[in-house]
């Protein structure tokens, strides 16, 4: 349900109480203000061309120059020789606004659309002939202008934040993979546009943070999970009986209720290839599809919750502004967050769940070969219907080689998330530093910008997130959901399933 004003003002309350400098400063504490407090930023350290101009010192991040050691009142900075003296705030939110509009007329899915008749020369060739797939030549920009425009605006961070200013240094790696994706599509349909995407997405071959599991392992183990449970019948039978129009008019009525005053539009739209997609504040349903009950609490949940509630938080921020969009780097954490909020909600099925794991082989599979003809094959074995396998194969292979060994990685992202989102939360709760989570919502974020931007609600940088899911809103059964997920690890689940295994044969 929507977050009342009375309970983001309680929450507000908590966080800014939990963000005081003497929390952050906790013996063995990891936090991000700790680096900051004992090196502020100066002249010394980042070089004299930093925001302070020809003269005086460049400003810096409030907490991160504090000291409460007694000492001489510092010179106030000249202004610099080009107009009057800026604080940092107004520093950082100008370099963001500069990247949000560089990045606003870059549309990744639209550059890499393929149209209606791609799929009717497919289905005419019996599935025998690869797809015949052009690109227009029109991105929307000149990229050529579009990449010297954001080389300077990472040049001008750096002048004016200085290399170590942490978060300049999110909007730096911000700006220059916005830079990365312009390249990307420029490459489309070759190998380097391939290349770019596994740089900016990552590949199944990669490993997770232990060192040893690769994506594509887990991928291995949940098929077989998925695949045994997916015979059984665990519910009702779900038919996809509700239109498009019906979904839209159904969801529509949540989100009033969820967001409250924001004004979210779920409208029909005859042009998505995807049954839905979500905007800054709106939700797009595929004209001519149909839903299940299921399908729409699913919507309500991975869309709405999530990947709406993000972008509105991120456009509630007055100086961190680059929130509001999502670069490569946060679409793990995103894609992720919205499917772990389908499942600790009981939305999401198996058929479901499989369908996310089964990306993941089929984007390992195209990289080690497999033609867009072989994995649309593997969707048909799989049980997919024709539609479905044609849906499915394309996501892999747009802006890709149809002939494979370069698909575009990013559906990759969906299940590495909810491990890597699931164990954040876990490291969160166990470091006392549960106040993080919440963070994860607070816009368009990676896991290792969390602690940095938490750091920034007492000096006004960063305001706590207003829409949050409700089980992240009050965090209490999400700890235990999480403690007792990590003791039933530990019992022996094997042997334990055993028993009872033996026990249902008789």
């Amino acid at each position: 349900m929507a977050q009342s004003s009375e309970a983001r003002e309680r929450r507000g309350a908590r966080e800014a109480e939990a963000s005081e400098p003497a929390d952050e400063l906790r013996s063995g504490d990891t936090g991000a203000v700790e680096e900051g407090l004992a090196a502020p930023a100066t002249w010394e350290q980042d070089g004299p061309d930093q925001g302070g101009g020809d003269h005086g010192e460049a400003p810096s991040a409030p907490l991160e120059s504090l000291s409460l050691h007694d000492g001489p009142i510092p010179h106030a900075p000249l202004p610099p020789a080009g107009g009057p003296w800026r604080s940092y705030k107004e520093i950082l939110a100008n370099l963001a606004q500069r990247v949000l509009d560089a990045q606003r007329p870059i549309r990744i899915l639209q550059a890499l659309r393929w149209e209606a008749e791609v799929e009717e020369q497919f289905l005419r060739s019996k599935q025998r002939e690869l797809p015949r797939v052009t690109y227009s030549d029109d991105l929307g920009f000149d990229p050529a202008a579009k990449l010297r425009e954001i080389e300077e605006i990472l040049r001008d961070a750096e002048r004016e934040l200085g290399k170590r200013d942490r978060l300049g240094q999110i909007l730096r790696t911000t700006a220059d993979e916005y830079r990365q994706v312009v390249s990307m599509l420029m490459g489309r349909g070759t190998k380097a546009f391939y290349t770019l995407s596994r740089e900016l997405y990552g590949s199944p071959k990669d490993k997770l943070p232990d060192g040893k599991t690769s994506v594509r392992d887990m991928g291995f183990v949940l098929y077989d999970l998925l695949t045994a449970i997916g015979g059984e019948r665990l519910g009702p039978a779900q038919q996809r009986e509700i239109t498009a129009e019906m979904a839209a008019l159904e969801l529509n009525a949540r989100f009033d209720r969820f967001f409250g005053g924001a004004s979210i539009r779920v409208q029909v739209d005859d042009s998505l290839l995807a049954d839905a997609a979500a905007g800054s504040d709106y939700v797009k349903i595929r004209s001519g599809a149909m839903f299940s009950k299921s399908d729409v609490d699913i919507l309500e949940a991975h869309e709405g919750w999530v990947h709406v509630a993000t972008s509105l938080n991120g456009q509630a921020q007055p100086v961190a502004r680059w929130l509001s969009k999502g670069p490569p780097r946060t679409t793990a954490v995103q894609e992720g967050l919205a499917v772990l909020v389908e499942i600790l909600t009981f939305r999401s099925t198996p058929r479901r769940a499989k369908k996310l794991n089964d990306r993941i082989l089929a984007v390992d599979k195209a990289e080690d070969g497999a033609s867009f003809l072989d994995v649309f094959e593997w969707y048909r074995t799989e049980g997919y219907e024709e539609e479905e396998c044609f849906q499915n194969a394309r996501r892999v292979f747009r802006g890709g080689v149809l002939a494979g060994g370069a698909p575009f990685t990013k559906d990759a992202c969906y299940c590495k998330g909810i491990v890597l989102n699931y164990a954040f939360m876990r490291a969160a709760i166990q470091h006392d530093r549960a106040m993080l989570i919440p963070f994860l919502f607070v816009g368009k974020v990676a896991h290792e910008d969390v602690p940095i931007l938490h750091a920034h609600v007492t000096d006004g940088i960063v305001r706590p997130p207003p829409y949050l899911p409700p089980m992240f809103d009050d965090m209490s059964g999400l700890a235990i959901w999480i403690c007792y997920s990590s003791f039933f690890s530990r019992l022996g689940g094997t042997a334990l399933a055993e028993h009872y295994g033996r026990m249902l044969e008789h």
